[in-house]
């Protein structure tokens, strides 16, 4: 594994881990005390870290510290999602272990299986970049990747009755504008206003559900470094059933142009200018072919789903604003969600895409 792919010990977040060694030794799990545990680099939120049990890596996840937005980090969701989906879907890892007990590390944790792989976060590595056809091909990836998480048959692997995928998108603007406006900036008011009765006024009616994700992007997925192939979707904790535009329109919103607002390219989740991914337009008529879907109300799931993107960096501006943590890396997010609520509301009113 490239060393650039794990914290150093200094950077880490630190558990409780004779704690957590003891837990699992009860449970016929033996944890090596050597190597030691590695934080894995990237994310702004969960915790994920490499072990190694009886002589093989795994990956221990858990919550952010501090306190957590209700129903937000869900391990047992999670858990109860990758015990099943790898028997659909190849490339998503197994969960094999669930630990409900907070008190062993200060929230429940989950033990699955690992992936080695390329991930791509922040920057394109230059060999990459250099492909011919790489930013085609990266494209093609993550919507035929995405086409395929919609495409299983929940009721197959026991995962039909997964969330709650009637009124899903009425909920999903009372929810979000609700903690929009819990975790907004001062002076503000007016956008979060305009931008909700936008969504109360504009709601589509819900296609067929399937199973979503909810975060699927670039450095969620461990690629095949020889053809980029997935041979690992990751980040589940937000996975549920419900309408599929939904979860492809929250790809989208990573989807950066070159011609995008700062905050777009400062929030920093998808290089997908250097990426050189097809335009966004081109990705939603792509998706369309590959699963037939009707896209002629993506305008109503781009921008609920990028308002949902602008409330998600708020609330983690609001955990440095509020002294939750004093990571420098939250400290500019506060704005950054600011600037991406700009844009949702210049999409909302037409003057972009």
């Amino acid at each position: 594994m490239p060393e650039g792919d794990l914290r150093g010990p200094e950077e880490s977040v630190q558990l409780d881990w004779p704690s957590v060694r003891t837990y699992l030794a009860r449970h016929g799990l033996r944890f090596d005390r050597d190597p030691p545990p590695r934080q894995f680099a990237g994310g702004l939120a969960n915790l994920n870290y490499l072990i190694y049990l009886d002589g093989k890596p795994a990956v221990l996840r858990r919550p952010p510290m501090g306190e957590l937005p209700v129903g937000a980090y869900d391990m047992a969701r999670e858990h109860r999602i990758l015990s099943r989906l790898p028997d659909a879907l190849p490339f998503v890892p197994r969960s094999f272990h669930l630990c409900d007990d907070v008190s062993v590390c200060g929230q429940r944790f989950q033990i699955l299986e690992y992936r080695p792989g390329l991930v791509i976060r922040e920057t394109v590595p230059p060999d990459l970049a250099a492909r011919p056809g790489f930013g085609e091909r990266v494209s093609g990836v993550l919507l035929e990747t995405i086409a395929a998480i919609h495409a299983v048959d929940t009721k197959a692997i026991g995962l039909d009755d997964l969330g709650r995928p009637e009124g899903f998108l009425a909920r999903a603007v009372s929810g979000w504008t609700k903690r929009g406006w819990s975790a907004k900036e001062d002076g503000t008011d007016a956008l979060h206003k305009d931008i909700g009765a936008w969504l109360e006024k504009n709601i589509v009616p819900e296609g067929p559900p399937s199973l979503l994700h909810n975060d699927f992007k670039l450095n969620n997925i461990i690629l095949n470094p020889e053809d980029l192939s997935p041979v690992g979707v990751v980040d589940w904790d937000q996975g549920t059933r419900g309408d599929p535009l939904f979860d492809f329109c929250t790809l989208l919103s990573y989807w950066i142009h070159p011609t995008d607002p700062w905050a777009m390219h400062d929030m920093k989740q998808m290089p997908a200018v250097e990426v050189g991914l097809c335009p966004r337009r081109e990705a939603v008529a792509a998706y369309a072919k590959i699963t037939g879907r009707d896209v002629s109300n993506i305008l109503f799931h781009r921008v609920i789903t990028m308002y949902k993107l602008s409330v998600i960096f708020l609330q983690l501006g609001f955990r440095y604003r509020s002294g939750a943590t004093t990571e420098p890396r939250y400290a500019p997010l506060t704005a950054i969600g600011t600037g991406i609520l700009e844009f949702t509301h210049e999409i909302a009113q037409g003057r972009a895409f």
